[in-house]
Formats: structure tokens, sequence, C-alpha cells
């Protein structure tokens, strides 16, 4: 496996655009097009939220009913979410507009919006921002950056990963974008995520190797608790690499496997750092636990608290916050075998053992917990099994930038 720079276009036959089309925000791009050269097969999951947004609706259909799925269109800043029959009828007019310039069909475009919910779109920027897409769409890693920057809300940067693995002597390439800073969690949250691939791969076996993958990366990272309305996963498999075809129970497949955790962790950890206001990329990784299962409930409850968020913010190695998330984690286990340490680029330090607070230095802590990236480690000494989750530091500006969200 190699990792290369790029995201949605670094694989074969895949272009992309960004354009302004004023849909909420002004003098700057808001849309965004994935197309492919060829059809694809799809993939995809999408947010666990019994309110969804009507692009969830018309994806989900796509992708269970499609034949294929050739394009999608994205835009930014408002969510068409709560908009009842008229929100699904302009995903309709929306998909119509793009696969009558594309020449592709109605149903094999896909839908995407992120930002506020309850606001109609302007379908007739969004038509004419449909058609600003599909003139500038282009090959190169350029025209993916427009794509990613494009889709942005209150995300401070844009996130792209890309890998290349070797598939019996062929170069297969897979890339990825992603937006997402606030209403952030696990089981999906308000994330967009769109990744390619030129693989030769049954949708069978690419929808098993996404279902499968996403529990240890997107749903491992919480921002703020709250789980979206229009999360969506979308993995476009065009065959463009012209592999033998990848088979599960395959060194090829775990190739694949391989490569497409990469580009999904990788972006999955960009968004849980710039989660809105932070300051601070926040991993928490148990090990020890009985179950894979246990070792994530421990490790969410953790990075999903809010004190033990605070306390990242604010440097403090306030050690009975982390151990009382894992407390109330639903985990049965003995708080005197547990050890607590806190890690990053500055050292590493353990602050609780024997069920008791370690000797440890506050100023060397303090040091370690003022790094950009800073890991909390349990050990909780049960058994074998290991989790990682991500999030982020809870700051003032997280309160400020939700406060006034619509504005």
């Amino acid at each position: 496996m190699e990792i290369i720079t790029g995201g949605v276009t670094a694989a074969k036959g895949f272009e992309a655009a960004g354009a302004a089309a004023s849909i909420k925000y002004k003098n700057r791009k808001d849309m965004a097009i994935v197309y492919s050269q060829s059809p694809c097969v799809l993939a995809a999951t999408f947010t666990s939220n019994v309110v969804k947004a009507a692009p969830v609706l018309w994806d989900k259909k796509i992708v269970e009913e499609s034949a294929f799925g050739q394009a999608v269109i994205i835009n930014a800043g408002i969510a068409n979410a709560g908009t009842g029959r008229e929100g699904y009828e302009f995903c309709s007019r929306t998909a119509a507009k793009a696969a009558g310039l594309l020449g592709i069909p109605e149903d094999s475009v896909l839908v995407a919006s992120t930002g506020v919910i309850g606001m109609q779109l302007p379908i007739d920027r969004i038509e004419a921002g449909v058609e600003k897409l599909v003139e500038t769409k282009e090959a190169g890693k350029e025209a993916g950056n427009w794509a990613a920057e494009a889709i942005m809300t209150t995300d401070t940067r844009s996130k792209q990963a890309a890998v290349e693995i070797d598939i019996k002597g062929v170069k297969v390439t897979l890339g990825g974008m992603c937006k997402g800073s606030g209403m952030i969690h696990p089981n999906m949250c308000t994330m967009l995520a769109f990744v390619t691939t030129d693989a030769v791969i049954s949708k069978e076996l690419l929808t098993k190797a996404v279902k499968e993958d996403v529990t240890d990366t997107f749903n491992m990272i919480s921002v703020d608790g709250d789980t979206s309305t229009n999360d969506t996963l979308l993995v476009m498999a065009n065959g463009m690499a012209h592999n033998e075809e990848i088979k599960e129970g395959t060194p090829e497949y775990e190739a694949f496997k391989e490569g497409l955790h990469y580009v999904n962790e990788s972006l999955a950890k960009m968004m849980a750092g710039d989660g809105e206001g932070a300051t601070a990329l926040f991993e928490v990784k148990v090990t020890g636990a009985d179950t894979k299962e246990q070792a994530r409930k421990l490790s969410r409850s953790v990075v999903g608290s809010s004190l033990c968020k605070a306390a990242i913010y604010g440097h403090d190695a306030n050690w009975g916050r982390f151990l009382c998330a894992l407390g109330y984690a639903g985990v049965d286990f003995d708080p005197e075998k547990v050890e607590l340490f806190f890690e990053s680029r500055a050292g590493r330090i353990q602050v609780y053992k024997d069920g008791m607070t370690a000797d440890y230095s506050e100023e060397e802590a303090e040091k370690i917990l003022s790094e950009p990236e800073v890991t909390v480690l349990a050990d909780m000494k049960m058994g074998s099994e290991t989790a990682t989750a991500w999030g982020c530091d809870l700051t003032y500006d997280y309160v400020k930038i939700n406060a006034d969200y619509r504005s």
C-alpha cells in the first residue's frame, strides 16, 4: 500500500468540480460534483437518526434499487432536512438536471446536502449550479481540491485522503473527501464522505467491506454527541483499473480492505480534529478488554464525554473524569485493575493505577496534554481486545459557533 496525495479524483475515470451557487454562503464555492466516466457499483451507509433528510432517502433508494451510479451532486449551506415532499421533489429535480446534461439515467445520480435544517433549497440556484459543475468538471488533483472545499460548512479545512494498492500487479487507487465539524457522534454524524475507487469488485463485496469498516472508523468519532439527519458515506467503484475481480477470502480482498480502511480512518480523524472550535485531536485507546464491542463502548464513552473534552481543552490531568466515563459505558470491570495514561508527542505518563492516583508530575502531564494531538490510554486488564475512538476538545468557540449557526 502506498499513501498518495489526492482525493475523489485520484482513481482512474473520476472527475470533479466546485462552483459558487449562492445556496447560503456568499463569495465561495458551495456546490460540488463527483462524476465517473464509467458506471459504478455503489455501497453506502446512512444516518442512524430516525429523522432522515430528503437526500438520504433519495440516495438510499438509488443505492438499493438502481443498476449503477455515476454522479453525485452536493450542496453546502442548506441540509434539505425537515422539508417534506417538496424537499424530496427537489432531489429529483437536481438529479434530473444533472442526468440531462451528463447524458446518464436520472436514477444514476445521487444528491447530498449539508447545512441548516428546515430551509427549502433555492432550486433555481441549485439547477444553475449543476450547469456550472457539469461545464467545469475535470480530472486531476485540482478538481478534487475544488470539490473538497465546496462541501465545507463550519469546517476550517478541506479533508482528503488517497492510497494505491497492488492487485496481482495492477495498480488500484482509492481516494476520498469528506466534510464534518459539528453534529458529529458515533453511528454516523453530520458528515458527508465520498470514496471513489477504480477497482473491479462486486456490489455485494464492496458493501460488505464498507459496512464492516465503518464500525471502526466513522462510527468511532464524536465531536458533540449530536447525530445528524444527513450523514452519508458513499463509495463508488467504476472498475477502470481493469484488475482481476476482487474476491472474498483472498489476499487481494485483504489489500483492498486495508486501503479502504486507511482512507476511511484518515478522513474520520480529520473530521474529529476539525470539530467546531477545536484546538486538539482527542484520541482514546482502550486495550485489554474482554470483547471488541466492550472496547468500542469504553473508548466511545470517554471520547464523547463533555467533561473529558473540557479537560483536554484545559490541559488538565483530571484523570477522575476519564475513569468516570469508563464507568458509565455499560461495561463491567474492576476499577482497581485499570491503568490510565496520557500520551502525545511530548511524552507519556501514567496517572492512575491500583485503584488510586499514580505518582506523577502535574507539570509533565500538562505539557503532554498541551499538544495538538492527545491520546488517553486505558488498559482494562481483562482480555486482549482493543479499540480506538477520536474526538476533539470542547472550547468556548464551539458554543459561539452553534449559538449563531443560522446567521
